[in-house]
């Protein structure tokens, strides 16, 4: 297998495309299969439609199944319409199950139904199996592709069987033993059987010791138990204990880029907005509904400023250090909300317990603040003609509204929680306008107390 560099890789995709576009079939079949499937898919991504076209009759739909899993989902929809039907059937029956569900569960339902209706009955019943389970679940990106052994079997015998039905499992590396129920009972590694003795019974070498999941487990816990443990693959049981399928540490680094790439988009307030494919209208109307809320919340703001009207007409200085006080609270809180949510996401917060990080980011909180204060104490008087008074003013105020901002940006995202919503909702662009609103309040507050003192 070739894989590629960046200094062979011009070259070694001469040789391909020069090949393609030859006719040469067997040097084409030579050079191509050759590479590792990554690259392989890199380099089909950059043929153009007629190239393709060629790639479609000099591969089999096995040998294609490889790459088209390798394929984004909107590339794998770009690509099926120009395939021949029989061909993507073929192809379909070769790929992975879970892979499959995966595809044809974002497929309108009368295209995946004829899909499914033309495939091989077993195969279409797993993938229909599989898009029965909601969406987000271990169900959902587990396979039914996998070995499962009966306490009875010996070493030798499960070795044997080994040989013939691995080209065909999704891994190999446990093996999960089984009742007569068809319920989970141990686990054997292929370590395992490889040292044990022929004649050796599976129930004498596997362990009972097994840790597994629910299929109606979110895919997100699934990912947690294969990073505790260190796992190549976790098994899925049913309500009634039985073994209904694995999650692989490849679906779940799928899962683990998912998952980021959504609490991005709720952190920046842009749900479902941060894929490159979309268009600007398509982006536009998902970002809007955020963008009017925070627009909102910004009238609040507006209505702050307003409610002290009479202190900034009586001192008109004090709106220089509006942006300084709003900015810093909502950074202090963006901070805060961003350690929070990422402590959610990893379970750290349960061993740290909720009362113990909320004194934490207050203390946090008022020490960024003292070290503020102390700057601004020393050097607002400098840069306006003495006036200690404004610097003491701003700096109370920025302490104030830095010390409230981390917890508010700490408190939200648990309650949110609390509540079984996602806590990455409790997006950045949010917690900065509502701690702007609270920053304001403190500032003026201040600044009204010591009018007389300013002036």
């Amino acid at each position: 297998m070739v894989k590629l560099d960046e200094r062979n890789k011009e070259e070694y995709t001469r040789s391909v495309i020069k090949a393609l576009k030859a006719g040469n079939i067997e040097e084409f079949r030579h050079l191509f299969l050759e590479l590792h499937p990554t690259d392989q898919v890199e380099l089909f991504i950059s043929f153009d439609k007629n190239q393709r076209q060629r790639v479609y009759e000099y591969l089999s739909p096995a040998e294609f199944a490889e790459i088209f899993q390798g394929l984004e989902l909107e590339q794998q929809k770009e690509y099926i319409v120009e395939l021949d039907q029989t061909f993507a059937i073929d192809m379909f029956n070769s790929m992975s199950a879970d892979d499959l569900a995966d595809f044809l569960g974002e497929l309108p339902d009368i295209m995946a139904e004829t899909y499914l209706n033309n495939m091989g009955l077993e195969d279409a019943q797993d993938i229909k199996h599989l898009l029965a389970y909601p969406p987000e679940t271990a169900g959902a990106i587990m396979t039914t592709e996998f070995i499962a052994l009966s306490t009875k079997e010996k070493a030798s015998d499960v070795l044997k069987r080994l040989r013939q039905q691995a080209p065909d499992a999704e891994t190999i590396y446990y093996l999960y033993v089984v009742n007569e129920e068809g319920k989970l009972v141990g686990v054997v590694s292929l370590r395992d059987l490889i040292v044990a003795q022929d004649e050796q019974l599976v129930e004498e070498i596997m362990s009972t010791r097994v840790v597994s999941v629910s299929v109606l487990d979110d895919q997100e816990e699934v990912a947690n138990v294969i990073k505790k443990y260190d796992f190549l693959a976790v098994p899925v049981i049913s309500k009634q204990g039985k073994l209904v399928g694995i999650v692989t540490v490849d679906d779940v680094m799928d899962v683990v880029e998912e998952e980021t790439t959504e609490d991005i988009g709720e952190i920046s307030a842009a749900r479902g907005a941060v894929d490159l494919q979309l268009s600007s209208f398509s982006a536009a109307k998902k970002r809007a509904p955020w963008i009017l809320m925070l627009a909102f919340l910004g009238l609040i703001t507006a209505g702050v400023i307003g409610r002290f009207e009479e202190t900034l007409e009586t001192v008109a200085l004090l709106a220089v250090f509006i942006p300084l006080i709003m900015d810093s609270a909502g950074n202090t809180g963006t901070q805060t909300l961003a350690v929070v949510v990422r402590s959610l996401a990893l379970g750290t917060i349960d061993r740290v317990g909720v009362g113990k990080l909320l004194k934490r980011e207050l203390g946090t909180g008022m020490m960024l603040g003292l070290i503020c204060a102390l700057v601004l104490v020393l050097a607002i008087p400098l840069l306006y003609d003495g006036n200690w008074v404004l610097g003491m003013v701003v700096a109370v105020s920025l302490f104030a509204a830095l010390s409230v901002a981390t917890v508010v940006g700490a408190a939200i995202p648990l309650v949110i929680n609390k509540l079984r919503i996602d806590p990455a909702i409790a997006s950045g662009p949010f917690i900065t306008t509502l701690n702007d609103i609270i920053a304001l309040f403190i500032y003026f507050s201040v600044a009204t107390a010591f009018l007389h003192y300013i002036q």
